[in-house]
């Protein structure tokens, strides 16, 4: 290739950069196994009549200033002036796997910085810019996005939607004329706008077509956004979004953009979730994750704040007969939280509830051999609390505006010192003093009027909240800590690199629960993912499901109950201790394989499984949500199995619907539900086997094992 031509190569993926004059992405595809300087030249532009009469490129950092009417990467001002900047690569530098621009406008006095990384066993593309100003005068930015380019053939996104206890919830739109734009102002990753895309060829699909999907590891307000332009070129973009006055670059002074994570697929959504699911599991996730994820029982559905210490212990005790490995305790444990309008901030041990410390209790549950968790929500503070009586102006917000209360609470100001000089103390002491080995750290309300010191501060109030992770992580290393904002309103990328555990949603229903560990799968491998079994009826939306629907759903992560076993009669109890038992036994596979979605031939029909690496063996889910639309539902085609190698077909846990001769769905059930097959891998990935008929708000575990 041509002196300014670097390819970034993986087995899967190629992304080709040309560096001079201005940094343009020229491919991002199909892993290319030659290329030369005439293959490139191939793509020059012509020049359509009644345009400006030179080529304006869409470059890493796209610029109004060369005639790309547009978005623009970078929005911004010097007291009015250098507010339409060119960069030129001034230099660059190609390392291994990595590619680093330098580019500048020394008329308006700023250099950008652009970095480019992609990961050779995954083909993820993680990039990111740092804007410095070179200036005597201070540098107001309203913007500053990383841009990708993507062909014309990228004409269809999947983006994200949802509200509380109704996550990650998916929509399509056609990429023809104009843009798509989501943006958060709610001063977290948000339940509402997941920070990721997925832009593709239309109709693209679980395990079929060619797609790019990106995140944007960012946990506070951002924008995304997909266009196309009026001569068919397509670009996406993703940038931290910053409120008016927020970000002013002093001189020599620089802001880096969030991290991005991208990838290219041409194996549907599959192929995708793959790459990222690799990609984490080698490079982001902390080592705790690599051990055993030990089943949870979290009090808080079972007892809520109702906390007696003696019956807390009965809790631990029936939890540990029943297989759970980490007994924790939610809301409720500090001084004068009785409900969920008072106390927060004020993280001491209640002394009515436990006279004698939280030792004695933690004492009994790892006498059970269990490890003991703990729920806090640092970053709030109760208006009835000991904190807000002593510290009123602590309170996140503009002092000349009402305050309003969410979920009965205010946010902390996080970038007054003492605030967290204070929150670090209280939780040293927590940890420090505590044999603590997972914290359930919440975040249960949006941001209104971040303020410090009048002016807006939600991009540095993240950043002090990723500050006090880390340091915390840095001094307590034994503790595993889970993000959770009223369930999945903080996860990403960025908590990932500091918390093993996310809480997907605060319902645990099974059938919304279906949709939503869905959602959350595109991104995020299963062992991540905390799932519990609910209680019956659901305590978030009142439904009832089997435990066996229940606990199947709940398999498919990082497994939990959530209720009070003390009360659980022998039949439940039985239950629970069996599907604990399901999951240890697959839990190997389940958190170290390729997880898969299928595309179902019954329309509403969920179907989701993991494959090992060796392709030995597959687990593989049918869900069935609602009344089949057609009398059969077509076969079950299982990806990933060796097509020479023979499986044997287990069924691991079927509903009870099926265990009679026959029930209202069937006259006649499938013979291989009631013998032993064994078929090749290539029958069961190209032919299948013939589905039951499921009734609604059931499901079905198959297993596939080697021969």
């Amino acid at each position: 290739m041509e002196k300014s031509l670097v390819q970034l190569q993986s087995p899967r993926v190629t992304v080709i950069i040309r560096c001079l004059p201005f940094p343009e992405l020229i491919y991002w595809g199909r892993s290319l196994a030659h290329g030369d300087a005439a293959m490139v030249a191939a793509l020059d532009r012509p020049i359509p009549n009644s345009r400006i009469d030179e080529d304006a490129p869409v470059s890493l950092s796209p610029e109004n200033g060369r005639g790309l009417f547009s978005v623009p990467g970078l929005e911004g001002h010097r007291q009015g002036q250098d507010w339409s900047p060119v960069f030129t690569t001034r230099t660059y530098q190609h390392t291994g796997q990595t590619l680093t621009l330098v580019c500048e406008d020394p008329h308006a006095r700023l250099t950008l910085r652009i970095e480019l990384t992609l990961c050779k066993q995954t083909g993820v593309l993680r990039t990111r810019q740092l804007l410095t100003n070179g200036g005597e005068e201070d540098y107001w930015v309203n913007r500053l996005a990383v841009t990708l380019t993507l062909p014309d053939r990228a004409r269809e996104v999947m983006a994200f939607h949802g509200r509380w206890i109704s996550e990650f919830r998916r929509h399509r739109l056609n990429l023809a004329h104009g843009g798509f734009v989501q943006e958060n102002r709610r001063g977290r990753t948000s339940h509402e706008y997941f920070p990721a895309l997925v832009i593709g060829q239309p109709g693209f699909s679980e395990q079929q077509g060619e797609l790019w999907g990106l995140h944007l590891a960012w946990s506070g307000n951002h924008r995304l956004r997909a266009d196309c332009k009026s001569d068919g070129r397509r670009q996406v973009q993703a940038e931290a979004l910053y409120f008016p006055g927020e970000i002013v670059l002093a001189p020599d002074e620089s802001l880096s953009t969030p991290w991005v994570y991208a990838t290219w697929s041409g194996e549907g959504l599959n192929g995708m979730s793959a790459a990222f699911h690799r990609y984490l599991r080698q490079s982001r996730l902390p080592a705790a994750v690599a051990t055993p994820r030990p089943v949870h029982l979290n009090t808080w559905e079972g007892i809520y704040f109702d906390h007696q210490p003696d019956y807390i212990e009965q809790m631990a005790q029936r939890a540990a007969a029943l297989g759970v490995e980490r007994f924790i305790i939610d809301d409720g444990w500090f001084r004068g939280r009785n409900s969920d309008t008072t106390a927060l901030g004020d993280w001491y041990t209640d002394p009515e509830k436990y006279p004698q410390g939280l030792t004695p209790v933690i004492d009994a549950v790892k006498r059970t051999g269990m490890q003991f968790g703990i729920w806090v929500e640092p970053e709030m503070i109760s208006q009835d609390s000991l904190l807000f009586r002593k510290h009123p102006d602590w309170v996140l917000g503009l002092a000349s505006y009402p305050r309003p209360l969410g979920r009965n609470q205010w946010v902390l100001d996080l970038c007054n010192e003492a605030v967290y000089r204070y929150l670090l103390a209280r939780l040293s002491w927590l940890l420090g003093e505590h044999d603590i080995r997972y914290v359930k750290w919440d975040f249960n309300r949006e941001v209104v009027q971040p303020a410090h010191g009048g002016q807006a501060s939600m991009t540095r109030q993240t950043r002090q909240m990723y500050r006090l992770f880390d340091e915390l992580n840095q001094r307590f290393g034994q503790v595993e800590f889970e993000s959770c904002a009223s369930g999945g309103g903080r996860m990403d990328y960025a908590m990932l690199k500091r918390c093993c555990r996310f809480w997907p949603s605060d319902s645990n229903d099974a059938l919304d629960r279906q949709q939503i560990q869905r959602g959350a799968s595109y991104f995020f491998p299963p062992e991540v993912l905390g799932t519990h079994i609910g209680d019956s009826p659901c305590h978030a939306t009142g439904r009832r499901h089997t435990l066996q629907f229940r606990a199947l759903t709940a398999l498919f992560g990082h497994m939990g109950i959530e209720l009070d076993p003390v009360r659980a009669d022998a039949e439940q109890q039985a239950g629970f201790a069996h599907y604990i038992a399901l999951y240890k036994q697959l839990r190997p596979l389940l958190h170290h394989g390729r997880a898969f979605r299928i595309d179902a031939e019954q329309p509403g029909q969920l179907i989701h499984g993991v494959v090992a690496e060796d392709a030995s063996t597959a687990v593989v889910l049918i869900s069935q949500p609602t009344l089949p639309e057609y009398a059969l539902c077509g076969q079950l085609r299982v990806p990933g199995l060796t097509p020479a190698r023979r499986y044997r077909v287990k069924v691991w846990d079927k509903p009870d619907s099926l265990c009679q001769p026959r029930n209202s769905a069937m006259k006649r059930y499938p013979a291989w539900l009631t013998q032993t097959l064994t078929l090749s891998g290539e029958w069961l990935g190209e032919v299948g086997l013939a589905m039951p008929v499921l009734e609604p708000e059931s499901a079905l575990l198959l297993g596939f094992i080697a021969e």
